[in-house]
């Protein structure tokens, strides 16, 4: 793909998310399309996005199950990323005529104080780089068709990157915990619509422990020169699957000691 292909295919899928009208999957049109054409497509439209006036405020990361990256045929994670106009308060109320296709998952997002960048960095490194980590819900949205409705064929791991790794918000509990009191690896969730459990999982399901999923966004961030700053949100990754969505449904997100984080839609 060249430069104005990727323009092209970031200003269709802004348009997507704007009209609320999913649109042919990228990878169809491109048959040469490969991770780093996704990823340059991800950055045109965040590039479109912040011409707005948008700002960045960190990063999600995807695919950190073994399940997750057998069922689209990759072997590590994939990532996007998040913007102002994607917080939602814990407890408050989204409004489903803005998206397409709801679905919420449960991670734990790290923020940090202190810049992480390279590779071979360690889960002690991810912890004093961090200045708290909060349960959260990755809210999920699809720009593009999951299966296409020509072809019937399912969308592939390039279309989700280039749609921004599926994310279209997060909610974070107001609970903060301190990366090195807890064992982060067994902190687990149980996830409720409407008050019946759809869910539960452990954060070990995300590559063993989620801190790694911060070690690997670095790591990827520095073979592109760039780096994860002070302040950064960063969404480890789902260690449940994701839960369908839709008008006057609540998800409940219960951490434990850990606290819980809500969210309607309406």
């Amino acid at each position: 793909m060249t430069p104005a292909d990727h323009l092209a295919a970031a200003q269709r899928l802004d348009e997507a998310e704007r009209m609320r009208r999913q649109i042919r999957m990228i990878s169809l049109d491109h048959a040469e399309m490969t991770t780093a054409d996704a990823y340059a497509v991800q950055d045109a439209w965040l590039n479109i996005k912040l011409s707005r006036g948008r700002r960045i405020v960190g990063h999600k990361i995807g695919l950190t199950s073994k399940a997750m990256q057998q069922a689209v045929g990759i072997k590590q994670p994939d990532s996007g990323f998040l913007l102002d106009d994607m917080l939602f308060e814990d407890g408050g109320v989204v409004a489903c005529d803005r998206f397409i296709g709801l679905r919420i998952e449960a991670e734990l997002a790290f923020v940090l104080k202190a810049p992480l960048h390279g590779k071979g960095l360690t889960i002690a490194d991810v912890f004093a780089a961090t200045d708290y980590v909060s349960p959260a819900l990755e809210i999920l949205d699809t720009r593009i068709f999951r299966v296409d409705p020509e072809t019937q064929r399912t969308r592939t791991v390039l279309d989700t990157i280039s749609d921004n790794a599926a994310n279209a918000g997060i909610v974070m509990s107001r609970h903060k915990i301190k990366a090195e009191a807890a064992d982060l690896a067994w902190i687990g969730a149980v996830v409720a619509k409407n008050g019946e459990i759809e869910e539960t999982g452990l954060a070990a399901g995300v590559l063993g422990h989620p801190a790694h999923g911060v070690i690997w966004l670095a790591a990827r961030f520095a073979e592109r020169g760039r780096r994860l700053g002070a302040g950064d949100i960063v969404l480890a990754g789902s260690f449940i699957r994701p839960i369908e969505v839709g008008r006057a449904d609540r998800i409940v997100a219960d951490y434990g000691p850990h606290g819980r984080v809500a969210i309607a839609f309406a």
